[in-house]
């Protein structure tokens, strides 16, 4: 860890009450009606960091005292009268590249370990203000450029369900740190499905909203134009409580879309009976595992039983030309790391530095290329979910890798982001939440996609599906 941590005495972690297996709502709701101590729910958490973080890995950084002063402020305000909203006292934690004042932000690199910003990020500021609680900053993939959070520098995040296996990434550390329950929300970031595939590999929720709906003010850069912050939890509600909180226009982000927020709690337990659920089953989406294409039929067997009619689309041929992202992401990145690039490449990781120097090694004729890609994708992902109220996916084509076989974590780094990378080019809203696990009891994830600007439906067809199965109430045995 970065910052010196004061350890909460972990003795009596198996005896204590299990505060941590309390959702968000289920706290905040608890803090409102004054019977939940913002202090003891940010103690169980700690105790539970210090317990199991060695382990998981999940944490960078974990700001004990901070965390500890902020509950301490909570519970005041709440024994004066004051209620601040559904997010007072709640403990959460944020991927390394939202920046935190005076806490370091390293973005999962060597070259910026010492990096401690003067200010937070705007989605933080929001945060902070609602306000949670932070309890630290999580490991990643170095600097967001891959999928499974096998970070050189400060070591690999581990899938709770099973450490030898990756938890995805880029966002790891969130969906490691959710599904471990070492928090009760957490901030990812998504260029081609950095909070979706952590999301579906640790068994959470996590979204990915309309592109310029959340603040990019204070968040380190991969791919500016594909680039979206996010929230993620273990249920779709409490994803959108950290939503409601961190959306809105932010006049001092050049990315920032001013348009009207919607209210997403109106309707949100209201169903789905008679929507039109677009679903795929082309060559593209074929080529998941049997594992997740069984997990995927029985999904959309929920969702009929629901009352939702079926739309079958076709979408291999968007599938394909989305591919190209990749070159986007790789030379944008290349292009924001130039400086370290040439004056200390050795300070990256192998596989990152292969990605800048390999793939991002194209003509501004490719560049140009993928950048009409995008248009294309954006259109023709328009035109499909037109006529549907939302789409539905297999999240991703396999589940976990395990972390020390060669074979798999190649493939995992080839195939991971082929579901989600496409809807990041349309700039829709994509959603991943838990839909079965594997015979090895690995988590699979369902993707969701809606509108542009229509997040509030979207959760509303997550919460039917949540609700109507029992996956969200699976967890790890740590």
């Amino acid at each position: 860890m970065l910052d010196a941590v004061d350890r909460p005495n972990t003795e009596n972690i198996k005896t204590m009450p299990d505060l941590t297996a309390l959702t968000l709502a289920e706290a905040a709701a608890q803090m409102r009606a004054g019977q939940l101590s913002p202090i003891a729910l940010t103690e169980a958490h700690l105790v539970r960091i210090a317990a199991l973080n060695p382990t998981i890995n999940a944490y960078l950084t974990v700001t004990a005292e901070q965390a500890l002063q902020a509950a301490r402020a909570a519970e005041s305000a709440l024994q004066g009268g004051e209620y601040w909203g559904p997010l007072h006292g709640i403990p959460i934690a944020y991927k390394d590249l939202f920046d935190t004042a005076g806490v370091h932000t390293t973005n999962g690199t060597q070259f910026w370990r010492d990096r401690v910003p003067a200010a937070d990020a705007e989605v933080v500021a929001r945060l902070h203000r609602a306000g949670a609680v932070m309890l630290g900053k999580l490991n990643m993939h170095e600097i967001a450029l891959g999928v499974l959070s096998d970070n050189p520098h400060y070591g690999p995040v581990r899938n709770p369900y099973n450490t030898a296996y990756a938890p995805g990434g880029s966002s790891g550390g969130s969906g490691a740190a959710l599904a471990a329950r070492l928090c009760m929300g957490a901030l990812g970031s998504d260029t081609r499905g950095s909070i979706r595939i952590p999301a579906a590999l640790c068994g959470v929720v996590g979204l990915k909203p309309t592109y310029g709906r959340i603040s990019l003010r204070g968040v380190l850069p991969l791919c500016p134009p594909l680039d979206h912050p996010g929230p993620m939890a273990r249920t779709v509600e409490d994803v959108a409580l950290l939503y409601m909180a961190m959306a809105g226009h932010d006049p001092a982000d050049p990315f920032s879309v001013d348009r009207p927020m919607e209210d997403v709690f109106s309707g949100l337990k209201d169903g789905i009976a008679g929507w039109r659920v677009g679903v795929v089953e082309d060559a593209y989406f074929g080529m998941a595992a049997p594992e997740v294409q069984e997990a995927y039929s029985n999904a959309i067997d929920v969702l009929c039983a629901l009352g939702a009619d079926v739309i079958r689309v076709e979408m291999a041929a968007i599938g394909e030309l989305a591919r190209q992202s990749r070159l986007m992401v790789s030379a944008d990145a290349a292009n924001l790391y130039r400086e370290q690039l040439s004056r200390e490449p050795g300070s990256f990781g192998a596989d990152v530095l292969a990605r800048l120097t390999g793939d991002a090694d194209g003509s501004a004729a490719d560049y140009a290329r993928a950048r009409h890609a995008q248009a294309l994708v954006r259109h023709q992902i328009g035109g499909i979910l037109a006529d549907l109220d939302v789409l539905v996916t297999p999240t991703t084509p396999l589940a976990a890798v395990r972390l020390d076989d060669p074979d798999q974590v190649a493939e995992g780094r080839a195939k991971l982001s082929l579901f989600t990378g496409m809807f990041n080019l349309a700039g829709v809203p994509a959603l991943s939440l838990p839909c079965s696990f594997t015979d090895e009891g690995l988590p699979i994830g369902l993707q969701m996609v809606g509108k542009h600007w229509q997040e509030g439906p979207l959760l509303r067809a997550a919460y039917a599906y949540e609700r109507a199965t029992e996956w969200y109430t699976r967890e790890p045995n740590l």
